[in-house]
């Protein structure tokens, strides 16, 4: 629940600027996110949900059964993933082996460069040894609560997550980019075709296992739909304004939030704003009624829209052994399934789809209306819709607010505090070889943006006052 719930709600939903707050400024305005107000962000993974997957994966490679070891080997990766594109550089080849003979409790950081390369190894790993098992590989049943032991669906999300890396490696190493995206595509058992494909995570709603962000609202009034994403929204006529925000309670329409605002100027949208989709509200609430499944709302780990406007963009670069013939038909199936994924239909998506400012069109314009579609359709994922944005700088108009509490849009988060006292050595010798350990700092696939044909000359990307002429 901690990349579902805080890691956006107290993180990257404002960052990436889905979201902003209306009380408790902090986050929005970058002063809690330094490495003590984050540090459960990156010390939790370590000691909860990676270990666990790990002694699965060696109970299944054991048994010898890619059923068992493959699925949580795949969620290994999808986990290293979000750590590494949050931090850059993290313990990673010698981390987990603290209880193991020679292993150690304080492991040393890895660059990304060599994450990432390892990262592919093992999804490769993932698909490969489910088709090679066949009937014996065995599964987990029940107890896979996001495919039910479905193994050929487990071989999409492994494919797919791969072809997501690929990309965000394009602008630093097109040709690692370019041969991982045609394996990604070639994989054995495809990538998700459908939104019936989608890797997620139905919660019970039983009280005990909710949806993270339900969670977060049954007690907390401080979040808003933010004024960049309602904007853009209705300059698009996009569906699906009704279908991420509820009305705003004074007046009915849709309105958004600004991002970074001071406390007693944030306050003023708390009456006056859109609260998000009353799809993850979870109906009671400590300040009033609002929605009522939101509690086993699904949380999305990575959807077929976002699958096929990944093809999309390849498809328009020439990449992968796609031609750009192609990406006109990707980015309709990618339109359409976010608009359909969030309860919209097919005849809004079609309609949708003949406005002159979302039609796609090819060239440097159609990467560029990708790459908004696609910020748009990662809503609730905002480590992704983040880690997008760095490579893209699309949409625009993300920059800091007024009263941010630095010029820039982060490039990173600063490492926890936890690592200074537990394993500061091998954090010095981390910081040493990636740079200072500051928001501004760029990771290895983040250090080339000049190479992203998306990335204005004419303004400085995610710095304040610098803005689209």
């Amino acid at each position: 629940g901690r990349w579902f719930g805080g890691y956006d709600l107290r993180a990257t939903e404002f960052i990436v600027q889905h979201l902003a707050e209306v009380q408790y400024p902090d986050e929005d305005r970058y002063t809690r996110l330094t490495g003590g107000s984050t540090a459960g962000f990156f010390d939790n993974p370590y000691i909860t949900h990676l270990e666990d997957w790990t002694k699965v994966i060696q109970k299944g490679e054991a048994a010898n059964q890619a059923g068992i070891y493959a699925p949580a080997l795949a969620m290994r990766t999808w986990s290293f993933s979000y750590l590494t594109n949050t931090w850059g550089d993290i313990p990673y080849f010698d981390a987990l082996k603290g209880d193991q003979t020679g292993g150690s409790l304080a492991p040393k950081y890895d660059a990304q460069k060599d994450i990432y390369a390892d990262l592919f190894v093992q999804l490769d790993k993932v698909s490969k040894d489910i088709a090679a098992a066949g009937a014996n590989a065995g599964d987990l049943g029940s107890g896979d609560p996001i495919y039910g032991g479905n193994l050929t669906k487990w071989q999409r999300f492994a494919n797919s997550l791969r072809a997501r890396l690929a990309l965000l490696l394009v602008n630093k190493d097109p040709a690692t980019a370019n041969t991982q995206l045609t394996a990604a595509f070639t994989a054995p058992g495809g990538l998700l075709q459908s939104n019936a494909d989608n890797a997620e995570l139905s919660w019970p709603g039983d009280g005990v296992y909710n949806n993270p962000w339900a969670n977060f609202f049954s007690t907390r009034d401080d979040n808003r739909v933010s004024l960049a994403l309602i904007n853009l929204m209705k300059s698009l006529n996009d569906p699906r304004i009704s279908l991420y925000a509820q009305p705003s309670p004074d007046d009915g329409t849709y309105k958004g939030a600004p991002n970074a605002l001071t406390a007693d100027k944030a306050a003023v949208y708390i009456c006056c704003s859109s609260r998000i989709t009353a799809q993850m509200f979870p109906g009671n609430t400590a300040y009033g009624f609002y929605g009522g499944t939101g509690n086993s709302f699904p949380s999305f780990l990575m959807t077929y829209a976002e699958v096929a406007l990944i093809q999309a963009e390849a498809a328009n670069r020439g990449l992968g052994g796609l031609t750009p013939a192609q990406a006109a038909a990707f980015y309709v199936a990618g339109v359409t399934a976010s608009i359909e994924q969030w309860g919209g239909t097919a005849a809004q998506a079609a309609a949708y789809l003949t406005d002159p400012n979302v039609v796609y069109v090819a060239g440097t314009t159609g990467l560029v209306r990708i790459a908004q579609q696609k910020w748009l359709a990662l809503y609730a994922d905002g480590g992704t819709a983040w880690a997008e944005w760095r490579r893209t700088c699309v949409p625009y108009i993300i920059s800091p607010g007024a009263n941010a509490s630095r010029a820039n849009i982060p490039r990173r988060l600063q490492y926890s505090t936890t690592e200074r006292s537990v394993n500061g050595a091998n954090l010095t010798a981390a910081i040493a070889q990636q740079g200072a350990d500051a928001f501004e700092t760029r990771m290895y696939w983040d250090t080339n943006s000049a190479a992203a044909p998306t990335y204005p000359t004419t303004f400085t990307c995610g710095l304040r006052g610098s803005a689209p002429a």
